[in-house]
């Protein structure tokens, strides 16, 4: 860029050059001076004699010698615009520039470029210009005027900045600067700006303009470089746009009385209302404005246009009775007059969810054809639809689809409303018309609009811009900052309705309402799909959290002193070991703790909702996908979001009878959670009963996983220097350098040996964690329990040379008083003993009897409650070592007890009626067993 290559001051290099000069030629210093002036003027007395191509030859000559010679330049440039060449001389004109220095001469080489049409060199010449001359004002206006014109808004706002510095709180300056800065989303300075302007104005004239102004009177001309009325408006309206609705309320009620004459009657500041401006009683019609309080309105005059933006920040603020009232005066007025007061009143209700207040003035909208739109019609059938009046909702699409054909939004909103209608049929026919529409659109060839003029490459010293709208390259266009953050906008608006509607339908469908839960779940499904689809969300780095959609930058542009001093602190960083933990702690203050307007909390109950929905009507699958999905946002990298998410995935799985699934998400849960035995609790209840949890309960991978566990917490109460922390996994490992060698399941191989937890960013998850002090029971529970599904009944009770343990008998050495034990070892021992390869048969039965009596001496310790739990498991025992005699009269006792209670669904009395009736069937007493079919057996 220019601007940077001729940045220089010819003073402090001129010598330097010179020097260099006669070092290279050696040609003295005088000697060189008359060598110059020699083709100088050899050079103007060709020009002269009208050899064109001799002078410029000849000075050529000159600026190869002497470049900063600015005569040559100007000799040059005139022999080119002798020959018509004008563009060129152009260009000369303004290296010759560059040596004089000359604020005018400048100028005029701005005018010259613009009249070119060179734009981008017309503004970088006025910008020299005033960098020469700063009180040039003139100067600026025009390069803001002119950046204006090719929409350089940078440049024009950088401009009109500087023109306010010279003239503070200039009015017209201002008027030119507040659509710009609007366009580049800079509301906070436009809004500082305005105010700023405001105080010095009411400081300057406490008393209000030195012609009182009557803001009722529109038509009343305003004295110059004075804040209006419009500007008081302005005001407001930018203080609603960035939901600062209190500023705006003060703006107005101050900002007109001010106007009016009256800013020395501060008491109506005291006031929460707006009594000042209340209507007087004879034109308030049937309007209720009593007032409370010692002040009584004021019933001062005030403009349509004020008290509409007072009734906007009322209904914003949440104040909805007085922005009510405001707003009532506002739509007495005639809708053709004021029809985009009406229209913005309408919004500010619909913002707020109060449907029933902003469909009556939609609908007055929609009913001129001066002011009816498709907007007013869409928001029409929005209003309808959340206010339940579906039908109606549907005949308002209609009427839209019928306008234009090609609106397909209009026919997807339809179709929705068909399907909560339970009309299938139509809404399918809409969808086919929408899919049609958009692949003849594909296939349809793209019009190329006519590029505009524009001027050769080599014309301008600059990359000039074209003054039209770019034509964006297919497949390439990208939306700007502006309007991507007016997307963001929108979609929070989106979430916000659709995460209402859901909370106001879930109490109907939890009723069984079949229209409510339709639409329900259309509406959750656009959420979770939102959700899912915006990248941010998922990103591939998952050690930072989610920091909102635009995140800010800490750190802009530095300079040289300060990237040094950057460097150093990295480097020591990065041999600090508590590096990791400073990073995150700096992340966790720039955390965001929801999404478009809702909190993470209840963006995963809604998952959690809609994947219970999707469970139950038998779409499994697409649930798991869900929740799978979900577990990689960054938005639930904490452990307790984690946890919830995968007991989510096993409690739909264990209702779609999914058990494997539901043993991996335990196995994970195990991981995270080391030296925890609600994780084994967990499984254990995935898998409580039946046949078809006993496959994944007694899973090779399960028995390795749950071996691996076992042993790292023996090594931990024994060993425990030979336990290594592993950071990265955050859990214990068992250090390859110890004693023990490595067990047989991790020889054989395990795909999921080690399954990390989430990323987490919480301090207390990176240190290591309180290995166990003492033997824990559970695990060996498990273990041995899993022995015994798998008809392992030695490997559940006796000694194990390559493992060195005994697992249930190790257990009973724990925890002797816990009946699961006991019984689990009445179990196995006599399942033990009814096998071929049993030893000592007899001796093994009478220990599994002595460890099931000592079940029954703890568990009626617990209460009379448990005594049909302990018949049936004893006469289960005498059943299965064929002692019918007394499996008879247990299981009778059973029957017995159930009777007394009279709620045979909570207890094992079926179980045992069936187990009675097979013992009664193999005996030969089949009346008796027919009994117990009709009694206890039938539906």
């Amino acid at each position: 860029m220019l601007h940077r290559e001729w940045d220089f001051n010819i003073a402090q290099q001129d010598a330097e050059f010179r020097d260099d000069l006669r070092e290279a030629s050696g040609i003295g210093k005088k000697k060189g001076k008359k060598v110059l002036r020699a083709l100088i003027g050899e050079g103007n007395q060709a020009y002269v004699d009208g050899n064109i191509p001799e002078a410029i030859r000849m000075m050529q000559e000159v600026i190869r010698i002497e470049p900063r010679a600015a005569s040559a330049w100007s000799v040059i440039a005139q022999c080119y615009e002798d020959s018509n060449e004008p563009k060129k001389a152009l260009q000369l004109r303004i290296m010759a520039a560059h040596l004089r220095h000359d604020a005018d001469e400048w100028e005029r080489l701005a005018a010259q470029s613009r009249d070119l049409g060179y734009n981008q060199q017309a503004i970088y010449c006025y910008s020299k210009v005033y960098s020469l001359d700063p009180t040039n004002v003139d100067a600026l206006w025009d390069r803001a005027s002119l950046a204006k014109e090719i929409n350089d808004l940078r440049a024009a706002r950088h401009s009109l900045l500087a023109i306010l510095k010279r003239f503070p709180h200039d009015m017209t300056v201002l008027a030119e600067l507040r659509p710009i800065l609007i366009e580049v989303s800079d509301l906070p300075l436009c809004a500082s700006l305005y105010q700023t302007a405001l105080e010095h104005y009411q400081t300057v004239q406490p008393l209000g303009p030195v012609q009182p102004i009557d803001p009722s009177l529109m038509e009343q001309p305003l004295p110059n470089q004075t804040f209006g009325f419009i500007d008081i408006l302005v005001l407001a309206d930018l203080y609603n746009t960035m939901a600062e609705s209190d500023n705006a309320i003060q703006i107005v009620r101050k900002g007109c009385r001010w106007l009016q004459g009256r800013a020395g009657q501060r008491f109506w500041d005291g006031c929460a209302d707006d009594r000042e401006y209340d209507l007087p009683p004879e034109d308030r019609g049937n309007m209720n404005t009593e007032r409370s309080g010692d002040i009584q309105p004021g019933h001062y005059p005030l403009d349509i246009n004020a008290r509409h933006r007072l009734a906007i920040a009322r209904i914003k603020l949440g104040d909805v009775e007085e922005g009510k009232m405001h707003a009532s005066i506002v739509l007495a007025q005639d809708v053709l007059d004021y029809a985009a007061l009406f229209g913005e009143i309408a919004d500010s209700y619909f913002e707020r969810e109060m449907y029933a207040d902003a469909r009556p003035i939609y609908e007055i909208l929609g009913s001129e054809p001066a002011t009816s739109s498709l907007y007013v019609l869409l928001q029409v059938a929005v209003c309808r639809r959340m206010l339940g009046d579906l039908q109606e909702a549907a005949e308002v699409y209609k009427q839209v689809i019928d306008a234009d054909q090609t609106n397909n939004d209009a026919k997807m909103k339809l179709a929705e409303l068909y399907e909560i209608m339970d009309e299938p049929r139509k809404a399918l026919e809409l969808v086919y018309q929408v899919i049609d529409s958009r692949k003849r659109r594909a296939h349809q060839p793209e019009a190329t609009p006519t590029p505009s003029t524009t001027q050769p490459q080599g014309a301008s010293l600059f990359e000039e811009k074209r003054t039209k709208a770019k034509i964006p390259a297919p497949g390439k266009s990208r939306l700007t900052l502006a309007e991507l953050k007016a997307l963001e906008e929108q979609r929070e608006r989106e979430v916000s309705l659709g995460y209402s509607r859901v909370e106001d339908l879930w109490p109907r469908m939890r009723h069984g309402d079949a229209e409510a839960e339709r639409e329900w779940m259309m509406e959750a499904e656009k959420l979770v799909e939102m959700f899912r689809e915006t990248r941010n969300l998922f990103v591939t780095t998952r050690d930072y959290d989610f920091k909102g959609m635009f995140p800010k930058r800490r750190i802009q542009r530095r300079d040289d002193t300060e990237e040094d001093r950057m460097v150093s602190r990295l480097e020591l960083n990065e041999r600090d070991r508590h590096t990791r933990k400073a990073k995150d702690d700096g992340q966790a203050s720039d955390k965001v703790d929801s999404f478009r307007g809702v909190t993470f909390s209840n963006w995963l109950r809604i998952f959690m909702q809609y994947t219970f929905v999707l469970t139950k009507r038998g779409d499994y699958d697409q649930g798991e996908e869900v929740l799978r999905h979900i577990l990689l946002s960054n938005a639930y990298r904490d452990s307790n979001s984690q946890d919830t998410i995968r007991i989510t995935i096993i409690t739909c799985a264990v209702h779609a009878s999914k058990f494997s699934i539901a043993v991996e998400q335990c196995r994970k849960m195990i991981n995270t959670h080391q030296f925890n035995n609600e994780a084994f609790r967990l499984l254990l209840v995935s898998l409580a009963s039946g046949h078809h949890p006993t496959d994944p309960f007694v899973s090779s991978t399960l028995q390795k996983h749950t071996l691996r566990e076992l042993r790292l917490h023996d090594a931990a109460v024994k060993t425990p220097e030979l336990m290594k922390w592993n950071a990265i996994g955050r859990k214990y490992n068992l250090s390859s350098s110890g004693k023990e060698e490595p067990s047989k399941a991790e020889e054989e191989g395990d795909d999921e040996a080690e399954i990390p937890g989430p990323a987490e960013n919480n301090t207390t998850e990176k240190t290591a964690i309180r290995m166990p002090t003492k033997h824990n029971p559970i695990i060996v529970t498990l273990y041995g329990q899993m022995s015994l599904a798998a008809k392992s009944y030695q490997s559940a009770i006796c000694k194990l040379v390559s493992l060195s343990r005994i697992y249930l008998l190790h257990a009973y050495d724990y925890c002797p008083e816990d009946p699961v034990v006991c019984l689990s070892l009445a179990i196995a021992s006599l399942g033990r003993a009814l096998q071929r390869q049993s030893d000592n048969r007899h001796h093994t039965i009478a220990q599994g009897m002595a460890f099931l009596s000592q079940y029954r001496t703890l568990r009626k310790s617990s209460g009379d409650e448990m005594l049909e739990e302990v018949e049936y498991n004893f006469g289960r025992a005498f059943h299965q070592l064929g002692l019918h005699t007394h499996a008879v009269s247990h299981y009778e006792r059973v029957l017995e007890i159930a009777e007394k209670r009279g709620n045979e669904y909570a207890s094992v009395a079926k179980e045992a009626a069936y187990n009675l009736s097979l013992i009664y069937v193999t005996t030969g007493a089949v009346p008796l067993a027919d009994g117990l079919y009709r009694r206890w057996l039938s539906i």
